[in-house]
């Protein structure tokens, strides 16, 4: 059992030493690797250093944010720096151990990219996060040692406002601030709840995470304890998360037989215990009041504040909520100070955002940025810029609830106000890029449809105007808009963002408007010339055979509405009139004779 500051050090000391003059290999394990065959490399690496008694260290790691190029490994040889190698398949993984065990030199290195910097996700990819005496190595729960032995709960949230730390949720809501409001409710039990209900399309920031890094949230979750006067804490997770599940409970049941969490945490008169709620998916539920109603077994349905969870939260107690990536920057706040964390980032949006990058940008990935970085370094400069060399298009940050950015926005910083102030926001880290065959009227149709799909339907404003949107969306993509929809579509958005009840239906119009605002044309093209010029919208579209055609009769052969019609070795046609615009002879044609106009 773990009781004192110094029997961290002990175990710190004892585990470097013991791996100082071993060969390691690392193999990302994350939910993202393992679809792509780390599962099996783990399994060979490990089979080969047993049969062949290497003794070479096989660590499970987290997601290393690589996801482009996925299984990923890091092999660290005694004296020579750690190597970064990608698309590692058993061909690749099987020279690779090879030349380890002759001693070649690892030369491929992906490498660290200059503009991240990873406080979050620092551990995330680098560490075996079910072995704990490999997170107390790299500093897990030194930062809870120094709160509970030598700061008063005052001291903490001091420490944390200093920091400038914002909610990383969304919403942007001083941490400290938070934790204050919660500490100054009076009650004989208050709750600590990290919200793990991670909803946005093509978000994995908080999976990843906890899959690569439980503890740090555990650690985190006891020091705001700590700081409240809290005794019980609550990660509420989606149940679509089993490997981070998993790992959060492998977590959990390692830091209370090690004294970490539990009974007399450092041997002192502080008690904390956490226990794990699943959510059903409700993107709804990544609101406070919303969650805390889920937990309770009622609907997920948010509620008017005041009162704040800070005052009357879970079972009607004082709750303080953070979301996981919040959380994961307390520790290196604690250890680093508050000033140190202030440094990094802006004035108004201190410390760095963690991003999911994805769409049609080169290196889809986890990134972790300090706030300030603009938008093109994050796409062209970490991201690789479009695939295909395509043209950049558009950019939506911050999900179903955010906004369209275009290339005019590139030079834009990264931070809470500067993102609203253009049209979106941060949102949780969703960060989804778009090239020139996209349809923007598509796009803001699919968030608003996610939206409509997700809202409780609790509010008149959320339930019955996105539908009504929605409507009219689906009117204008079917090629039955008229010039009087887009006024409306702007007046109805205004009125729902004024009058919904929660964060979900005030921001849910966000991508119509930003797309009616940045690409006019777009919404002109679809009402008045009954056109899609990115070719997504099927209704818009005709498919029509070109003079490539060599006759193979593939197109006739799928054709479900025999609107195909030629002789073989002949050029075919295509009858509009029958056809159903399924697509079928456009994806069967090998020689590309079938277009789209």
């Amino acid at each position: 059992m773990i009781r004192s500051i110094e029997q961290l050090n002990e175990i710190k000391n004892n585990f470097v030493a013991a791996r100082k003059n071993r060969v390691q290999i690392k193999v990302s394990m994350s939910t993202c690797s393992i679809s792509a065959g780390a599962d099996a490399l783990y399994k060979y690496f490990k089979e080969e250093n047993y049969i062949n008694d290497l003794d070479f260290l096989i660590s499970p790691v987290g997601c290393m944010g690589l996801c482009h190029s996925e299984p990923t490994i890091e092999v660290i040889t005694p004296g020579r720096k750690g190597v970064i190698l990608t698309n590692v398949d058993l061909e690749k993984g099987e020279k690779i151990l090879k030349e380890i065990i002759h001693e070649k030199e690892i030369l491929e290195d992906i490498g660290p990219d200059s503009k991240q910097m990873k406080i979050a996700l620092k551990n995330c990819g680098f560490i075996d996060s079910e072995n704990i005496n490999e997170v107390i190595a790299n500093d897990g729960y030194f930062a809870l040692g120094k709160v509970v032995t030598s700061m008063t709960p005052d001291q903490v949230i001091d420490e944390v406002k200093l920091s400038g730390l914002r909610g990383r949720g969304g919403g942007g809501y001083p941490t400290g601030l938070k934790w204050k409001n919660t500490q100054s409710s009076e009650a004989t039990q208050k709750y600590v709840v990290c919200n793990a209900d991670e909803g946005d399309p093509g978000a994995f920031m908080d999976r990843s995470i906890l899959e690569g890094d439980p503890h740090s949230i555990i650690e985190a979750m006891t020091i705001c304890g700590y700081a409240i006067g809290a005794s019980k804490g609550i990660v509420y997770i989606r149940a679509e998360y089993p490997l981070a599940i998993e790992k959060l409970k492998k977590a959990i049941t390692d830091a209370r037989s090690n004294g970490v969490l539990g009974e007399n945490i450092f041997g002192r008169d502080f008690s904390f215990d956490i226990d794990i709620k699943y959510g059903a998916g409700a993107f709804v539920c990544g609101e406070e009041t919303a969650l805390i109603h889920s937990m309770e077994g009622k609907r997920g349905e948010p509620t008017i504040k005041p009162p704040y969870p800070s005052v009357e939260g879970y079972w009607g107690k004082p709750t303080n909520v953070n979301n996981v990536e919040t959380l994961a920057n307390i520790p290196a706040i604690i250890n680093n100070g508050g000033g140190w964390f202030r440094e990094i980032g802006t004035e108004k949006s201190p410390g760095t955002k963690v991003f999911a990058l994805a769409g049609k940008v080169r290196n889809v990935g986890l990134i972790e940025v300090p706030m300030g970085t603009t938008l093109e370094e994050v796409i062209f400069d970490i991201g690789g810029g479009i695939k295909g060399n395509k043209q950049f298009k558009a950019v939506q940050t911050g999900g179903p609830s955010g906004g369209c950015l275009t290339q005019e926005d590139l030079k834009t910083k990264i931070e809470f106000e500067t993102l609203i102030e253009k049209g979106s926001m941060m949102g949780s880290g969703g960060m989804i890029v778009m090239d020139e065959d996209d349809c923007m009227v598509a796009v803001s149709k699919f968030y608003l449809g996610f939206s409509l799909d997700e809202s409780c339907g609790r509010c008149t404003p959320c339930r019955i105007g996105t539908k009504r949107l929605h409507e009219i969306l689906t009117r204008i993509t079917n090629g039955q808009g008229t010039k009087e929809d887009i006024p409306l579509m702007k007046d109805l958005s205004n009125t729902i963002k004024r009058s919904a009840l929660c964060g979900l239906g005030k921001t849910a119009p966000n991508p119509v408007l930003s797309t009616i605002e940045k690409f006019p044309d777009e919404y002109k093209k679809h009402v008045v010339d009954k056109k899609c010029p990115a070719k997504i919208c099927i209704d818009l579209v005709q498919f029509t055979i070109t003079d490539a055609c060599i006759g193979c009769t593939a197109c006739a052969k799928v054709c479900p509405s025999e609107a195909i019609l030629g002789r073989v070795k002949e050029k075919h046609f295509i009858y509009q009139e029958r056809c159903v615009k399924c697509g079928a002879c456009y994806t069967t044609c090998r020689f590309k004779a079938i277009k789209k106009i």
